[in-house]
């Protein structure tokens, strides 16, 4: 069943939950309503056990344009819009990229055209980013703004390009090409614009039939080997296979695969 409000398309079919940003007009700026919108779809995925998991796409020639700079200036009386603006990123940009990247089932972003400012983080918050070759990534705060790169983009950025080529782009401004951010390991993967909606759906649905709760296994394995040593890392990895290997879904994946199927795991 699809519900449609104003700013965000959202329906969930076959346990995968769709997420559009639907404001191509302002080529999905991240209004108040857009991003009120997108944090409540955000709550129904949490919500919903039968989803397994979602695609976020956006409709129109650019995936997201960042902040809504429009909007700036109507600060209430007695707060600068340096104020109103921290206000609006802790009540609603950082909870959005923080539930991106922190719900109990994997996302796949897909992205097309402009990815800038705030979008960058928005769209790297999911698990996987597929880019047409129309996309590139744009970090304009700082050349054009005075500004650091917010919603997530400086910690997602310099984890997945290194420091060098992350402070590079922040201070630059250059805009990093589709074929370039999966060349330097920004995204999965760069395919045509008009394979990205198959391609993206295909991801999903392949995601879709992961044991509950995989994505946040693998997460959190990634975080730790993040901050870990090789020892350290090794002795995660032996206490999560520990536990894991004690659940009914590693019975289910050894029994597949004497039996020569696919898995069937249970939804959450």
């Amino acid at each position: 069943m699809a519900e449609e409000g104003n700013l965000i398309q959202y329906a969930v079919e076959d346990g995968i939950a769709r997420i559009v940003l639907a404001d191509a007009a302002r080529l999905n700026a991240l209004s108040i309503d857009l991003q009120r919108e997108l944090l409540a779809a955000l709550g129904k995925v949490r919500a919903d056990v039968s989803v397994r998991a979602v695609l976020m796409s956006a409709a129109g020639k650019a995936f997201c344009v960042g902040a809504d700079l429009g909007s700036l200036g109507t600060a209430a009386p007695g707060e600068t819009v340096g104020g109103q603006t921290e206000r609006m990123m802790r009540e609603l940009t950082n909870p959005i990229v923080q539930q991106i990247h922190e719900l109990p089932v994997p996302v796949v972003c897909a992205v097309q055209g402009a990815v800038a400012g705030a979008g960058v983080g928005l769209a790297l918050a999911a698990d996987v980013v597929v880019a047409a070759r129309s996309a590139y990534f744009y970090l304009p705060f700082m050349p054009k703004l005075g500004l650091v790169p917010d919603a997530g983009s400086t910690w997602f950025t310099s984890r997945l390009l290194g420091r060098a080529r992350a402070t590079a782009l922040a201070l630059l401004g250059d805009r990093l090409g589709a074929e370039q951010a999966e060349a330097w390991g920004l995204i999965a993967c760069c395919v045509a614009d008009d394979q990205l909606a198959d391609k993206a759906l295909d991801m999903a649905r392949r995601l879709a039939a992961l044991p509950a709760l995989g994505v946040q296994e693998i997460r959190r394995a990634f975080d730790a080997a993040q901050n870990n040593d090789l020892a350290a890392q090794l002795d995660h990895e032996a206490r999560r296979q520990h536990e894991l290997i004690d659940r009914d879904t590693f019975q289910e994946g050894v029994k597949a695969f004497f039996e020569k199927r696919p898995p069937r795991f249970p939804s959450r």
